[in-house]
């Protein structure tokens, strides 16, 4: 029984690392969330932009809000100055260290009907150095971007499908593992 116990443990503990380490590189990036929101509804946004530079602190922050999306309010940022020119919401004066978020929260509307609402972030860092977040899917810097769907249960999203693809790995191999640990010899 003990034995089984320890056996249960190795597993959840693999799973969890998996789980973990899949997580943390899927979220090093910029990003928006919820990735998938219902059109034509007020609704509650978050962008997070990530320090990653060693021996710097992010200092400002620079989102360009797309066409059809319509910010109706923004929730204090502690530590930061927000201005809005046009479609760009400039948030400065923050001193974010390496391996934390900035995150910025906001109500919204998605107007513009079911469609990929890109964002272009631009980050600066106190020492000077810019990262401009508005690549594609697959770059480094890609651009953060929300699905906009007329129902939240139909609709398609490519992070919608790499959370089943993780989720479905995930569980394969725990059914690898148990199998494995599961053998007894027969002699």
């Amino acid at each position: 029984m003990k034995r089984r116990r320890t056996r249960v443990a190795a597993i959840g503990a693999a799973t969890l690392i998996a789980a973990l380490t899949v997580t943390s590189a899927a979220f090093a990036h910029a990003n928006m969330s919820p990735p998938v929101a219902k059109t034509g509804v007020l609704q509650y946004f978050t962008l997070a932009v990530p320090t990653e530079k060693s021996n710097a602190t992010t200092t400002q922050i620079q989102m360009t809000v797309p066409s059809g999306f319509a910010i109706d309010s923004y929730e204090r940022s502690p530590g930061w100055k927000r201005s809005v020119e046009g479609h760009t919401v400039t948030w400065s004066g923050g001193s974010v260290p390496t391996e934390e978020d900035s995150v910025f929260h906001f109500a919204a509307t998605l107007t513009g009907g079911s469609k990929t609402y890109t964002f272009g972030v631009r980050q600066t860092y106190s020492d000077g150095s810019v990262v401009d977040w508005n690549g594609a899917e697959t770059s480094n810097t890609p651009s953060p971007t929300i699905e906009g769907v007329s129902s939240l249960g139909g609709g398609s999203s490519s992070t919608l499908a790499i959370a089943a693809l993780v989720v479905g790995g995930l569980a394969l191999i725990i059914a690898i593992v148990s199998l494995a640990s599961g053998r007894r010899s027969l002699t």
